[in-house]
């Protein structure tokens, strides 16, 4: 088991904020009108975005290209159109997974006129550029994901997980207090841990919602403790 001097830690009150009428916005790195050199990304992995949508908002059709883009819902529904043709709605347990590769348009509402919506949405730099763009949606069942880590996705899309076009892979894990789940952290890959939901202990060192925690692993077993009851965490596994 690793040391706490190796962890580096991202406090969920260091987060960029982009606040508007119907948004509510924590990054975890540089987006948009929030800029820190400091906190570009991690490896691989480019934008943590932790959303609030109000009732009735969202993102109008607006486009993207090479990037492997990921939206996890937390709370409420997201309901997602492409120019690719797809249109559909994303509720908790849901992991959405769009490749913009050569170019896509797509627009993310919040349909519910009373409830918010919350969602994680990711982004994860290609392997290669000037891919053909495609989408993909999967359920996974909380059970599946209760007291140990589920995987989600990753570059063969084994065990059912999506499919990305990068050395990575994501995982997520629901763990109530007192439970534990255990993360085996390969030597030399990079390793970053996100809080969405609740508070939980890594080795020792205490996580609440919206803070992360990163290290280069060594080789090593992490041990995740749940301090609240639903707690969930996303863990991802880079080069």
């Amino acid at each position: 088991m690793t040391t706490t001097q190796a962890f580096k830690t991202r406090g969920r009150q260091e987060r960029g904020r982009t606040r508007l009428s119907w948004l509510d916005s924590c990054h975890s790195f540089s987006f948009g009108d929030y800029h820190d050199p400091a906190h570009m990304g991690f490896s691989d992995l480019r934008v943590i975005n932790d959303d609030v949508i109000a009732p009735g908002g969202g993102f109008g059709m607006h486009p993207h290209r090479d990037m492997e883009i990921i939206t996890v819902v937390l709370d409420g529904e997201l309901e997602h159109k492409d120019s690719m043709g797809n249109g559909s709605v994303i509720r908790p347990g849901d992991v959405q997974r769009m490749s913009a590769g050569t170019g896509v348009f797509h627009s993310e509402f919040n349909p519910s006129a009373q409830n918010g919506a919350r969602l994680l949405q990711i982004w994860i730099l290609p392997q290669s550029q000037g891919i053909d763009p495609s989408y993909e949606q999967k359920s996974f069942p909380q059970a599946e994901k209760q007291g140990k880590f589920r995987l989600l996705a990753s570059p063969t899309g084994q065990d059912g997980s999506v499919t990305i076009h990068q050395d990575a892979e994501l995982y997520a894990t629901i763990v109530n207090a007192g439970e534990s789940a255990t993360f085996n952290a390969a030597a030399g890959r990079n390793i970053w841990f996100q809080v969405a939901t609740g508070t939980v202990e890594l080795d020792g060192q205490l996580l609440e919602e919206g803070d992360a925690l990163s290290l280069t692993s060594e080789g090593q077993t992490l041990i995740l403790k749940g301090l609240e009851d639903h707690s969930q965490v996303l863990a991802f596994n880079l080069r």
